[in-house]
């Protein structure tokens, strides 16, 4: 095959001027990094010209004879049998706190409810609450009592003996891949997801039931982040110091509030999870740079939301995947996206017509609603 060589030249022009222009974005406008429309032309350069994140993995890796991330931590609760049965389609995690209880008896009953999805959906799904201690010094004991009858209750808790905080979010994910490498490396899916996202479960099984069908791999759908600089205002929750991050952005990842990975990715994350520094406390930024050492590439699904809530209507239910932001509404929004009437209004032409301009209606507003795309109301 004949490659021209002024091609070449042309292109190795290109990444150097790219390289130069990002170098120089990083060093005169470094006083500014609080500067948000900065920080994100340095985020998109980076992104967009030079896109390479190989030396960021190699500053990040650590020794597996010096590292035992989750070792360290010992269960306090723990099902090991939860995923006997080989047929599991998804392993589903749900980041919980332990004052959270009624967010955790909301969600199973609605879309966390096993039996609903092996009778209505004829699927099998395995559902766990991820969590960590107690943050209460005081009312840790009583707590822990009360988290210990729950689940001897129900016998879908998993928790480890870390402080369940902000910034131990990265703990509970690497407690996620261990758990599910150890107990549930069978499973067809994984999916991670916040205690307050509504999941249209018919219609997320039934996606994936067709991805099983052809032996989909190397499979990561959400909310993606491309080219996101790391946040250096330090009143933020998500203030990120150079030391611990000095790169102008982050890998492309999506949103931990919601994403879905087949079994070969989780086995990929792992392992890599257990060669990086995971003192990175967000943890989907970390999730991140797990999955691009293993040369993972986040895909973008148009109807995993964003920070907004949905809209309510039946021809948004039709194609929902998530929608984020539902505790107090949680059961009527299950009750209304999956009413068998949904269906019947986006069937034949004229509903896929009246669907169609509703929820360009609804969708392409003039002004930015963080939920799904306009382009979402056109697929």
């Amino acid at each position: 095959m004949y490659v021209n060589p002024r091609r070449v030249r042309k292109c190795q022009f290109v990444q150097l001027f790219a390289t130069c222009f990002v170098l120089c974005l990083m060093i005169f406008w470094g006083p500014f990094d609080d500067s948000s429309i900065v920080s994100h032309m340095k985020s998109y350069s980076y992104r967009y010209l030079i896109n390479s994140y190989s030396f960021v993995n190699e500053s990040l890796s650590v020794s597996r004879d010096n590292l035992n991330k989750v070792a360290g931590y010992q269960y306090l609760i723990n099902h090991r049998e939860k995923c006997q049965r080989q047929d599991v389609l998804l392993l589903l995690f749900v980041k919980t706190s332990p004052e959270n209880r009624h967010r955790r008896d909301a969600i199973r009953q609605t879309w966390g409810n096993e039996q609903y999805v092996r009778y209505y959906l004829k699927a099998n799904i395995k559902t766990l609450f991820v969590l960590g201690q107690p943050r209460d010094n005081a009312q840790r004991d009583q707590m822990q009592r009360m988290l210990h009858m729950e689940d001897k209750l129900y016998g879908d808790l998993i928790q480890q003996d870390f402080l369940d905080t902000f910034y131990n979010l990265t703990h509970k994910l690497l407690m996620q891949f261990s758990w599910v490498n150890t107990f549930c490396p069978h499973a067809k899916f994984v999916m991670s997801a916040d205690d307050d996202i509504f999941i249209h479960m018919p219609n997320l099984v039934a996606y994936l039931q067709n991805l099983s069908e052809v032996g989909v791999q190397n499979l990561w759908i959400g909310r993606v982040h491309r080219g996101s600089p790391p946040v250096r205002d330090k009143k933020s929750k998500y203030y990120v110091p150079h030391e611990m991050y000095p790169w102008p952005a982050y890998p492309d990842y999506t949103a931990g509030a919601a994403y879905v990975i087949s079994s070969d990715v989780a086995a990929k994350v792992y392992a890599a999870s257990q060669t990086l520094n995971s003192s990175l406390y967000i943890d989907d930024v970390f999730m991140g740079l797990c999955a691009n050492k293993m040369g993972i590439v986040p895909q973008y699904h148009l109807f995993f939301s964003g920070e907004g809530k949905a809209p309510y209507h039946p021809c948004i239910y039709n194609k929902m995947m998530t929608s984020h932001g539902h505790v107090e509404d949680l059961h009527y929004l299950w009750k209304q996206a999956t009413d068998p009437k949904v269906k019947n209004i986006s069937s034949g032409i004229w509903g896929r017509i009246y669907c169609r301009m509703v929820n360009i209606m609804l969708l392409c507003r003039l002004y930015y609603q963080d939920t799904y795309p306009c382009s979402a109301a056109l697929s």
